[in-house]
């Protein structure tokens, strides 16, 4: 099937949107238990942490961590939004640099000024929607910045878009209650799916419709920790406690270039491998040998594949054992235990 698919349905009760190119699974948005990224509290300090710089808060959803607290009392109150999924027994992690994000614009309570998206580099485009922007928000003091969808998009929804964000902006920014609250709710997957999956596509809708367009099969797949991979290599992904293990194989492949042929396999599929199964923290790859020569060759083709990865990865380097270290977002719970 080729083209692009967003299919909204549903899991063992819980909303769910997957996006399919040309009939294989890209990425995955699965309704958790948790906060969803985005949410945003009215919180109550709690108690500092000595030597980490943070403070414990209490929400409504349990206990966060703030970090960057210089001037922060126990007792006092502020509003915090959520940044990512904690791992069992630990706080939700949170931030006071709070963003209020929709399909088109970004408004930034506390970073005044008009920005675009660098990749829009169309000079009448640019200006274009600049006018909107000004228009909008001539009498905010809120800052603005419209994303990459902004291109070709009809105005009047774009303007749209900024007023609704300016509106949960203004509601939030000047709240008077005194106690925990949760102020606004993060996205569930159907309205991240329109949010941030922008380039055309066919969207589905019915029920069931996940079994018809394949995407239970290809997550049936991806529920194993091997992962297949161009030219008859493999690796495996094994989270553990500590860290994510990633092992590369050669598979059946003996030539001198074996080595290097499935390291640069690894490098184009990883993104994709973490991203579906919700996998974040830190990530260590135990590559297929190759020449020390080829290692700059293997850390660019990995660059490239992170560079339109939806979570921030950082890559870290080389360990002394010839290992390669990556940090990745938790911005996703892992898929292993949504669906266990």
């Amino acid at each position: 099937m080729k083209g692009r698919t967003i299919a909204l349905d549903h899991i063992n009760g819980r909303e769910a949107a997957a996006l399919m190119v040309d009939g294989k699974l890209e990425d995955i948005l699965i309704e958790g238990d948790a906060p969803a990224i985005g949410t945003i509290y009215r919180a109550r300090a709690d108690k500092p942490v000595k030597g980490q710089g943070g403070m414990f808060l209490k929400t409504p959803d349990g206990s966060a961590f703030l970090r960057q607290i210089k001037g922060l009392a126990p007792g006092a109150m502020l509003v915090v939004q959520v940044t990512g999924f904690a791992e069992d027994g630990k706080a939700i992690p949170v931030t006071q640099k709070i963003l209020f994000k929709s399909r088109y614009a970004i408004v930034t309570p506390d970073a005044p000024g008009l920005n675009i998206s660098r990749s829009i580099r169309d000079e009448d485009e640019r200006d274009r929607l600049l006018e909107v922007a000004h228009d909008m928000m001539s009498d905010s003091t809120f800052g603005l910045i419209l994303r990459s969808a902004c291109a070709g998009a009809d105005l009047d929804e774009i303007a749209e878009d900024i007023e609704a964000m300016c509106a949960l902006a203004s509601q939030v920014v000047h709240d008077e209650g005194s106690e925990i609250e949760t102020l606004s709710a993060g996205d569930g997957p159907h309205v991240q799916a329109w949010r941030d999956w922008v380039e055309d596509a066919e969207v589905v809708r019915d029920e069931g419709c996940f079994d018809g367009h394949g995407v239970l099969d290809a997550l049936a797949e991806i529920q194993s920790i091997r992962e297949s991979l161009s030219g008859g290599g493999f690796m495996f992904i094994e989270p553990t406690r500590a860290l994510v293990a990633v092992d590369v194989n050669t598979g059946a492949d003996a030539s001198l270039a074996a080595g290097i042929k499935a390291n640069m396999a690894c490098a184009k599929a990883l993104p994709r491998a973490l991203r579906l199964r919700g996998i974040g923290g830190q990530i260590v790859l135990d590559l297929a040998p190759m020449p020390k020569k080829d290692r700059r060759a293997f850390e660019t083709a990995l660059r490239s594949a992170f560079r339109s990865d939806s979570e921030d990865t950082a890559l870290v380097g080389w360990t002394t054992l010839g290992h390669y270290e990556l940090q990745r977002k938790r911005g996703r719970i892992p898929l292993s235990e949504i669906l266990k």
